[in-house]
């Protein structure tokens, strides 16, 4: 990989980084309101109307923030693979990545075919 083009990949992931840890922090603010909410409400989840639309949010936000954090990790190793110059080659095969492809997943770590 050319210092040119480790450099780009270093601003793509640290654009991508940046979005999702802004994606984190809305989702963590958003879980909090989801929270606060629901201390209004009965602890009868059974019985409320309203309860299983409460803990069906509150569980596909929460995991909605732990997917985002996983992509927060893969992006560090993906930088970490710029550091030592695996970046752009699949883990699987060896072949390189389309460059388009890691436009749109800056963290692949395999090319489509290995995928």
């Amino acid at each position: 990989m050319t210092k040119s083009a480790a450099a780009t990949a270093r601003v793509r992931i640290a654009a991508e980084q940046a979005a999702t840890v802004h994606r984190i922090e809305s989702l963590t603010a958003r879980l909090a309101d989801i929270l606060d909410g629901s201390e209004l409400t009965t602890n009868d989840d059974e019985h409320d109307p309203e309860g299983s639309t409460i803990a069906f949010e509150r569980a596909q936000v929460t995991s909605l923030i732990g997917d985002a954090r996983q992509e927060l990790e893969d992006l560090e190793a993906a930088l970490r693979r710029v550091g030592d110059g695996s970046y752009g080659v699949c883990e699987k095969c060896g072949r390189a990545i389309n460059p388009e492809r890691l436009d749109a997943l800056p963290a692949a770590r395999r090319c489509i075919d290995c995928a």
